[in-house]
């Protein structure tokens, strides 16, 4: 039995029931421990451990472009943190992928929360940013989103214009919403983190991206600049066409902003001390590990079904491979509890 207030709350064990009185003050104390245990990342305005957020914020502060691989799940975010960067982008892209799928909006809501769940716990202390999609749904949806993303762990969230169902920026066929209903999603993305902040119970930076690119320059243009108005803390304008209209963005929208190395795609691929030239604080690489990723393993396949040894510069070490996945990390924290660690050999 629970009831919030001065009521009786029953656990019950094997043995007995116990019987505890809880204030609601009490019970806030058991939600936050209990969201702490399930990975949720912890929040206190008074607390000097930083927020996923705080963290992205002050890599913000160093004024310098970060590159951001992107990643879809525990493995790849691992790798990306063993390589020594200090971000990551849950692509949905990759996402969806990795689930089968191309980037069309076939992946839900909970399918996305559940790989940010799967990432940010896999990599502590590493800034995930995650793929909001549209929020999947209208205003009140998004909020959940944003929320979810937050519990989650992640330090922000994109959330964009196109109209349902959404696609990659780079494909044919997008669609971008009209101006109010972009603007009322950024709104609710916005509101969103700010309910966070002031209950004390989370934080996220809110990352706006128009593809408003398909009607012109000035319209994407137009949209940052009054998503930055409504309070978003990033902008990111998909998919100009030249590095002229990139230094157009960055010149006439003010904050944080994002640039998308897509191989293959609409955006010329600059180096990384161009972007930061330009006024980039993130350059994210959405499909790089995956791209990679695909033709390795297409390789490996090809060896199998000839018959014939797996070329080595396809495999690491059975050693190598076992650090990167967490033997090494797990048999060290495991030494306290065991008189023996078996190392060594796999099942």
């Amino acid at each position: 039995m629970l009831i919030i207030g001065k009521l009786l709350f029953y656990p019950i064990t094997s043995s007995c029931a116990v019987r505890f009185l809880l204030t609601t003050d009490d019970m806030a104390a058991l939600v936050t421990e209990t969201n702490d245990s399930q990975g949720t990342a912890p929040f206190s305005s008074s607390s000097s451990v930083l927020t996923p957020a705080d963290r992205l914020r002050a890599l913000f502060a160093s004024n310098k472009c970060l590159i951001v691989p992107c990643c879809w799940d525990g493995l790849t975010a691992r790798l990306v943190k063993q390589a020594g960067f200090e971000c990551t982008f849950m692509s949905g892209f990759s996402v969806s992928a990795s689930r089968g799928f191309p980037d069309c909006q076939l992946v839900s809501y909970e399918e996305m929360r559940d790989s940010a769940t799967t990432i940010a716990s896999a990599v502590p202390g590493l800034v995930v940013i995650g793929d909001g999609d549209t929020g999947y749904g209208n205003c009140v949806s998004i909020k959940r989103t944003v929320k979810g993303y937050a519990r989650a762990g992640l330090a922000a969230i994109m959330i964009e214009d196109q109209r349902a169902p959404k696609r990659c920026g780079h494909v044919g066929g997008k669609e971008v919403v009209d101006r109010e209903t972009a603007f009322a999603r950024v709104r609710a993305a916005c509101d969103a983190r700010d309910e966070l902040v002031r209950s004390k119970t989370g934080d996220i930076l809110i990352l706006a991206r128009t593809d408003a690119r398909v009607m012109s320059m000035d319209e994407a243009i137009a949209r940052c600049q009054e998503f930055r108005r409504i309070g978003a803390d990033i902008t990111f304008l998909e998919a100009p066409k030249s590095k002229a209209e990139m230094r157009e963005y960055c010149t006439l929208v003010d904050g944080p902003k994002m640039a998308n190395m897509l191989e293959g795609g609409s955006t010329p691929i600059l180096q990384h001390a161009e972007l930061e030239e330009l006024g980039f604080a993130l350059a994210v690489r959405p499909i790089t590990l995956l791209s990679s990723a695909i033709k390795a393993m297409k390789s490996a396949l090809e060896d199998l079904k000839a018959d014939v040894a797996t070329a080595p510069r396809l495999l690491p070490s059975f050693s190598e491979l076992k650090t990167v996945v967490g033997f090494d990390e797990y048999f060290e924290e495991e030494k306290p509890y065991v008189r023996f660690v078996t190392k060594g050999g796999g099942d």
